[in-house]
């Protein structure tokens, strides 16, 4: 019985995935407005009502893909050794981790672009990075013996570290230098780390 229970839940699974990839796959190929939930369908080889099982509307799936890749950041913190310091396990794992989520440039241009044009897309967009965040929180307040219900400083951590990939993945999709993602993004965790010294850096400049 627990095994066809598992081969359900992996089909389940499967056909989510499916489903999410034909949709980034049609925004990315021929936009948008090309990526329906019955093309979506179409796509996956299922049915639009299928479709509407898995996911609430196109922008649902399209982004689907996100938060699960974004799962396997957290699962790679947990897995750093428990005595190391958080910010040394942030600066280790987010740069690889974080440049593999993301993909390619164009294709995060192409979803900025829809995340900016379409409201539905937008909506969604904050929704997925919630989720996010939410997995980044629990995971802080492991990993400091705190508790993300009462205390304030988890909810500040995962809150900053988001804000601090979302702006190393915006310059790097936008062409606004030529540093690499990695690099920016180790950048953007060291500037935290210090304290995010604006006033030292406007004196020296």
């Amino acid at each position: 019985m627990t095994l066809e229970v598992s081969l359900r839940e992996r089909k389940k699974l499967a056909t989510r995935a499916a489903l999410s990839h034909a949709a980034w796959s049609l925004m990315v190929e021929r936009g948008l407005e090309a990526a329906t939930p019955e093309a979506i369908a179409e796509a996956a080889d299922v049915s639009p009502r299928t479709f509407r099982n898995y996911f609430a509307g196109r922008e649902e799936a399209i982004l689907d893909g996100l938060v699960t890749r974004g799962a396997s950041i957290t699962d790679a913190l947990r897995a750093r050794p428990a005595g190391e310091p958080l910010w040394d396990s942030l600066t280790q794992v987010l740069p690889s981790f974080v440049t593999a989520f993301i993909g390619r440039r164009d294709d995060m241009v192409l979803l900025m672009r829809a995340v900016e044009d379409d409201p539905a897309m937008h909506a969604q967009h904050l929704v997925t990075f919630e989720h996010v965040h939410q997995q980044l929180t629990e995971l802080v307040a492991e990993r400091t013996g705190t508790d993300a219900g009462h205390d304030m400083a988890p909810r500040l951590m995962a809150a900053v570290v988001s804000a601090a990939l979302r702006t190393s993945v915006e310059i790097w999709a936008t062409g606004e230098g030529d540093v690499a993602l990695p690099d920016l993004i180790r950048e953007s965790l060291s500037q935290l780390r210090a304290g995010l010294p604006i006033g030292a850096v406007a004196a020296a400049l």
